[in-house]
């Protein structure tokens, strides 16, 4: 793993939040996405080298709706850049990790993601990211 990619953080309204964290982190929203593999629409901001990303449900069966039904706004995930995600994946799995899926899927900001459950990962939901090759 190379970086810290993203830290993911579950809100109820994106258009109240995204004015919230530009404040906060003076800087603008430089990319508003919709992620139906995930059901959830984002915000990304961007500090120095760092990225937050705001996370909104779609759908009341969204992963998103059902966490903060669950544990309310805030931080949901934080996300690691790797080189290759297929390699990361297999590791991981040889290391005992619990992957929420056998393949990468199509993410937010044009990257291939896979999330490690909670449960194997110390209660923390921890999401693989690799740029997607052009």
């Amino acid at each position: 793993m190379n970086k810290i990619e993203h830290i993911g953080i579950a809100v109820s309204n994106l258009k109240a939040s995204a004015s919230l964290y530009e404040k906060l982190l003076n800087t603008a929203v430089y990319k508003i996405e919709d992620v139906p593999s995930e059901g959830v629409k984002t915000a990304f901001l961007q500090s120095g080298p760092n990225k937050v990303e705001l996370l909104e449900a779609t759908g009341e069966d969204s992963p998103i709706a059902k966490f903060i039904a669950k544990k309310g706004e805030g931080i949901h995930h934080i996300a690691f850049e790797v080189d290759d995600i297929n390699a990361e994946m297999a590791r991981l799995k040889q290391e005992g990790f619990v992957l929420l899926s056998d393949e990468p899927k199509l993410g937010a900001d044009n990257k291939l993601v896979c999330f490690v459950h909670p449960k194997s990962a110390g209660g923390v939901l921890v999401e693989l990211c690799q740029d997607q090759k052009a």
